[in-house]
């Protein structure tokens, strides 16, 4: 079973809430970071993306920049703009986007059940960017950034959660410059907080990495390392723990993650066309936008027109659960076999953009000459990340994409 913790959260005056939170490092180039924080030297991004204080075209990961991250830090804490709470507690972060709010119960997370396979992840990780993030937590001393998981959605949790957002004022609510409403409440009452943590304990069985792979294993080794540093440790230590937002997985939804390509590996229009009939179902749809509706159908954007593509018949495995797929479909038919690209996370030819961006984003990467061709996919759904999860198994490179993503800088975490 899952286990959380309260925690005493580092958090900002509700006044300069706004102004401190940011969006996720990862989610930003450097030069996107330095000019997202300009002119507000209370944004976060100095902390977490500290390469912005250097002059562009500073390497990230030099000890100067993670040294900077720490002042920071503690120049926030000096000045008053982030606060840590007195006491321990935990706190629910709601996200709404076109209509839709999402509640999350922030708290810390288990080291163990990442170790123990209690928190299940669908992604594999890369060493360079693991260690990029563990000297992040090395340096701060702090997980700065929380991670998204999900949880099978549970009736008394639910209403605990409503009973709090109906009944408290938020002490954070606000609407970012993206359009995307934040509302964050603090539980501090220990019989409630109680109420939650045994739930967790008795009743969620499994927690899921929806997004933060990286910052979680990051987080997790952080943890591991202090241990063998401090090899009489009871287990109450705070880096035991790191910071997490947990939503219920019936509240999530996943959108489209999509592909664009550089070339068609020496073929013409007609050729890819031609050898794409092989395996789907082609369709020209013209020059207007065309979104996948269902599983197994792709759109491509080629040539100035969109096409409609359905996988044929015994073109993928059903009972297979990475098999089934459509990134796995897109992969094996049609980015190997025709494009010839074969390693996702390595490929220079290949990019990826996630559905927030909308389709039109693709064909102007098509159009401006930058990239080739162009494939949208229908949505993973909550259910076959977990069933993936479960099975251990992993997911091909960039498969989902969750939003809205979670603001930075609305509470840390300490180490200490």
């Amino acid at each position: 079973m899952a286990v959380i913790k309260p925690f005493k959260g580092i958090r900002p005056p509700r006044e300069l809430a706004q102004k401190v939170a940011s969006r996720p490092y990862d989610v930003l180039s450097s030069d996107e970071a330095r000019t997202e924080a300009y002119g507000n030297p209370y944004s976060l991004l100095r902390i977490i993306k500290p390469e912005i204080e250097f002059p562009a075209g500073t390497d990230e990961h030099i000890p100067e920049v993670y040294a900077k991250a720490v002042e920071n830090f503690q120049l926030f804490q000096d000045e008053g703009w982030l606060v840590k709470d007195q006491q321990e507690c935990l706190y629910i972060y709601a996200q709404t986007m076109n209509g839709r709010t999402q509640y999350g119960l922030v708290a810390a997370a288990s080291v163990d059940d990442y170790l123990n396979g209690v928190i299940k992840k669908h992604e594999l990780t890369r060493p360079d960017k693991e260690e990029d993030r563990m000297k992040h937590v090395r340096n701060t001393n702090a997980n700065v950034e929380p991670v998204f998981f999900a949880y099978p959605a549970h009736a008394e949790l639910d209403t605990l959660v409503k009973n709090i957002v109906e009944t408290q004022d938020p002490v954070y609510d606000f609407v970012a410059e993206d359009g995307f409403g934040h509302h964050f409440w603090v539980i501090d009452e220990p019989a409630t907080i109680q109420k939650i943590v045994s739930i967790f304990q008795h009743d969620v069985p499994a927690t899921y990495v929806a997004d933060g792979h990286h910052r979680t294993a990051a987080a997790a080794l952080v943890g591991a390392e202090k241990r063998k540093q401090n090899p009489q440790y009871t287990g109450s230590e705070e880096f035991n723990y790191f910071l997490a937002v947990h939503f219920p997985d019936n509240q999530l939804q996943i959108i489209d993650y999509n592909r664009v390509v550089k070339d068609l590996n020496g073929l013409s229009i007609e050729q890819l066309l031609d050898q794409l009939k092989i395996d789907f179902e082609l369709e020209k749809m013209g020059p207007a936008i065309y979104k996948p509706d269902q599983l197994h159908t792709f759109s491509m954007y080629l040539g100035g027109n969109w096409y409609k593509l359905v996988a044929r018949e015994g073109r993928f495995n059903d009972q297979d659960p990475i098999g089934v797929l459509d990134v796995t479909i897109l992969s094996n038919r049609i980015l190997d076999q025709i494009l010839g690209i074969r390693d996702l996370r390595t490929d220079q030819r290949i990019d990826f953009v996630g559905g927030i961006r909308g389709l039109g984003e693709l064909s102007k990467r098509v159009d401006s000459g930058e990239m080739a061709v162009a494939f949208a996919l229908y949505p993973v759904s909550m259910k076959q990340l977990i069933d993936i999860a479960d099975t251990g198994n992993i997911m091909p490179p960039k498969t989902t994409w969750f939003e809205p993503k979670l603001r930075s800088g609305l509470v840390i975490h300490s180490l200490e």
